[in-house]
């Protein structure tokens, strides 16, 4: 057991002085691990084989599986996802202006950059965190091609509001589902909507194949396009008939995919029950709000995400140091805003002037951690941790005021 103590008052704290609540790292994004003798058994069958890679059989598994899960006509493994969201950006011809929001993982701005397309970032709903579908209005222009939302944290995007801006302007719709496997909106499966969705599969997802994407999408023609460019644009032996990339699924990948998917309900169990034990854990706590999940619709509970409130007393990297004193690893998502990166904030240096909401949750948003590295147990420590500090606030503050003169 990781858990060391609950500190019962504020000298009890590690940055007061006390010992960290917890011996080891609780870290966020601790990467879920399958059922390791399946999974061994299916490194024997690809090694007996000398299949590793070029759409060998365990792809073919897995992309059959994840098409029946989403209930879509394509989902198209690819090596991670952000050569997936090049791939389909690529696919769909996208150019010109695409409108994204800056309130996500900088990848998703970098795979319309890296091929010379001006992400134009929108800002966000302050109660969804995903794009608000009427900043998106105002912001199109004659160069705009297309809207990439991102479905943060796996709650959807207004999907419905954002599909009729795409059909009455006649702009692409495509979303980047990276948070969002095995989730649904309005009891259909995420995959199955806008032109194009792309996951990821990476060791910290929910659903991880060491590192992985997928492109779920129900136009056959986009499809076509899309299984060309993952492989050098080859259309058999020696033909190459498309401007290509290599985008491919290894078969090592394949094989962690489909032992986490034979896994998956289970995953979102512990999700599930970690997600409650957060919300009893810190419904006395004060100046935090914990995001919900639409229990009505099919969740993977995979991020924990908390808000201080003006009246927290700490500032949200405050409490994250706080944290870190205690051994638990939390994360400032998605910290600064992609548009105060590189090179985004040189092009674009006036951006965070229509983006306030996206300026204010980055300074407030704390990710903590949950998955199969985390217990119940654990929750209940750490949610004392936090209430003990912000009862305290100013002794906290103090605290790590001197440890920052000290260091």
């Amino acid at each position: 057991m990781n858990t060391l103590k609950s500190p019962g008052n504020v000298s009890e704290l590690a940055v007061c002085g006390g010992s960290p609540a917890f011996s080891e790292p609780l870290l966020v994004g601790r990467p879920n691990i399958a059922d390791r003798e399946r999974l061994f058994a299916r490194f024997n069958d690809m090694l007996d084989r000398r299949w590793l890679s070029n759409n060998g059989p365990f792809v073919q598994e897995f992309e059959r599986r994840l098409c029946a899960l989403m209930g879509v006509r394509h989902c198209i493994p690819v090596c991670n996802a952000t050569i997936g969201l090049e791939i389909a950006i690529r696919a769909a011809q996208l150019h010109g202006e695409v409108i994204v929001p800056s309130y996500t993982f900088v990848a998703t701005a970098h795979a319309l950059q890296w091929q010379e397309i001006t992400p134009v970032f929108c800002d966000v709903d302050e109660r969804t965190h995903n794009l608000d579908p009427a900043q998106v209005e105002r912001l199109i222009t004659p160069r705009t091609t297309g809207i990439i939302g991102t479905h943060v944290w796996g709650r959807p995007c207004d999907i419905d509001a954002l599909a009729e801006i795409a059909r009455r302007r006649n702009l692409t719709l495509m979303f980047d589902a990276a948070h969002a496997f095995a989730c649904s909106y309005g009891g259909r499966m995420i995959g199955g909507f806008g032109r194009a969705e792309v996951f990821s599969f990476h060791a910290t997802k929910f659903l991880n194949s060491f590192e992985g994407g997928a492109i779920a999408t129900n136009d056959d023609e986009l499809a076509a396009r899309i299984r060309l460019m993952k492989n050098f644009g080859f259309a058999g032996f020696d033909k190459v008939v498309f401007i290509g990339t290599n985008g491919k699924m290894t078969e090592v990948c394949a094989a962690m995919g489909l032992t986490s998917l034979e896994g998956l309900d289970a995953l979102v169990d512990v999700n599930r029950r970690n997600y409650h034990a957060y919300v009893q854990g810190l419904a006395s706590v004060p100046s935090v709000s914990l995001l919900g999940y639409d229990e009505s619709e099919r969740c993977n509970f995979q991020y924990i995400v908390i808000e201080l409130d003006s009246s927290a007393g700490l500032s949200r990297d405050e409490v994250v140091a706080m944290l870190t004193a205690e051994n638990v690893i939390a994360r400032r998502y998605f910290w600064p805003g992609c548009h105060r990166m590189e090179p985004y904030r040189s092009y674009f240096p006036h951006a965070g002037l229509l983006l306030p909401n996206t300026e204010r949750m980055s300074e407030r948003v704390i990710v903590l951690p949950t998955g199969t590295a985390v217990s119940p147990q654990d929750v209940d420590v750490l949610c004392g941790v936090l209430r003990v500090a912000l009862t305290s606030p100013e002794a906290v503050r103090r605290a790590l005021a001197s440890r920052n003169a000290a260091a």
